[in-house]
């Protein structure tokens, strides 16, 4: 069987508001203004998970370690294989992300 991606993955191109309090892109400096460049997408901006985290630098250090390490760290599965199971999660879970 094979799985499709939800509507949203298919459209990035869909802008939800984000209602929490984040760094902007322009606002961006030090650590924060490093990972948004670091993980700018194709649609020349930064997903609004990352932002979330961007009030609080260490906070937003802990996620990008740990999803470094979930999705690169070592392990039997390939990256490919990886963001299968997080796409597959996510529209279990009605998430967009």
């Amino acid at each position: 069987m094979i799985l499709k991606p939800p509507r949203a993955f298919v459209n990035p191109g869909i802008v939800k508001t984000m209602w929490i309090k984040h760094v902007s892109e322009d606002q961006a400096t030090g650590y924060v203004a490093r990972v948004y460049r670091s993980i700018r997408r194709s649609w020349g901006g930064v997903d609004n998970v990352v932002k979330a985290h961007s009030p609080h630098p260490e906070a937003l250090r802990a996620v990008m370690t740990f999803y470094n390490g979930v999705m690169h760290g070592d392990g039997a599965l390939s990256l490919r294989r990886r963001e299968m199971i997080a796409v597959t999660v996510s529209s279990i879970n009605d998430c967009h992300y």
